[in-house]
């Protein structure tokens, strides 16, 4: 059973919105830090946002502004709320998760991706 599983993916237009959600299974738990990434065709995978358990968020600046990253602490659900989207989004989006796993190993843990695609 993977860790994290990723929904809302899809193919929008430019200009368009979508919106990720990432739920944590139930292999996972003492989940902190929540986070996206993407990664595009033949480039390397990087971040898109992350939120603390707290709700201090981080962007990459290539997304402020137009993504939104928020969480639900008792779900252990993150979400990315993408507006006015840009063909330039087009990646598999990651969601990833601080966590510690059931046989006690702390640390990232992922999910296996959402395509999202922009046309333009």
């Amino acid at each position: 059973q993977v860790p994290l599983v990723e929904s809302g993916g899809g193919l929008v237009q430019a200009g368009g919105s979508l919106r990720l959600s990432c739920a944590a299974s139930r292999t996972i738990f003492s989940i902190g830090n929540m986070g996206w990434y993407r990664q595009a065709p033949g480039k390397q995978r990087e971040l898109v946002a992350t939120i603390s358990t707290t709700g201090t968020t981080n962007y990459a600046e290539v997304v402020k502004g137009r993504f939104t990253i928020s969480r639900d602490n008792p779900k252990d659900t993150v979400y990315l709320q993408m507006n006015s989207l840009r063909p330039e989004d087009t990646a598999v989006y990651y969601c990833n998760a601080y966590a510690t796993g059931r046989y006690g190993y702390r640390g990232e843990y992922w999910g296996q991706g959402t395509q999202v695609t922009v046309s333009s």
